[in-house]
């Protein structure tokens, strides 16, 4: 019996996903986003609530919809582009650098979800849908959206663009932490989820 002088790998857990978020299914970017809220959300809705950093985006009471029904939803009625999908992180990021206060929570991510669908839709897509059709399959109406869009811009200081370059390292490391998919590393066949 000999044993071998290689060093074991540890087994990779999860779906293979393309090195490139060009060539990733926009359902597997959708779970690994949804994963990374789910996260962040019930980490943040232990941080107590005070006046000081209570904003538009908070919602009375958490909404009758997950987030993972929420953005499935949002993205199969308005189309939304994986690209667009991939800014929700990188505006996540900013909006926080921004305002140290903010937070991600149960209470904010809806209506901070559809503003940036929005208004991310805006900034790359050629081709986009109204405020009313995003108001409509948002569950809001079109003052309120319209409300939303207007302060989530300005919280952001109108740096709604992003280049390619920045979406692929936001996809890899999304890729990095997600518990469910792993980079395939050999080049393979996409994901399909």
């Amino acid at each position: 019996m000999s044993t071998s002088t290689a060093p074991a790998t540890a087994p990779t857990v999860g779906t293979p996903v393309p090195l490139l978020f060009d060539n990733c299914p926009i359902e597997a970017i959708m779970t690994m986003i949804i994963e990374l809220i789910d996260r962040l959300t019930t980490h943040n809705d232990n941080i107590p609530l005070s006046h000081a950093n209570l904003t538009r985006f908070h919602s009375r009471a958490v909404p009758g919809i997950s987030v993972s029904d929420y953005v499935r939803r949002i993205v199969k009625y308005a189309s939304i582009e994986k690209a667009v999908v991939l800014l929700v992180l990188v505006y996540i990021d900013r909006i926080c650098d921004l305002h140290n206060t903010f937070t991600i929570s149960s209470l904010t991510s809806h209506r901070f979800l559809i503003s940036a669908l929005t208004a991310g839709s805006k900034a790359v897509s050629d081709i986009y849908c109204t405020n009313t059709h995003f108001a409509k399959v948002g569950g809001i109406t079109l003052q309120e959206l319209n409300l939303l869009e207007v302060e989530f811009c300005t919280m952001m200081h109108w740096r709604l663009a992003c280049n390619h370059s920045l979406l692929q390292q936001y996809y890899v490391n999304l890729v990095r932490t997600s518990p469910s998919f792993y980079l395939d590393e050999q080049g393979g066949v996409p994901a399909v989820v």
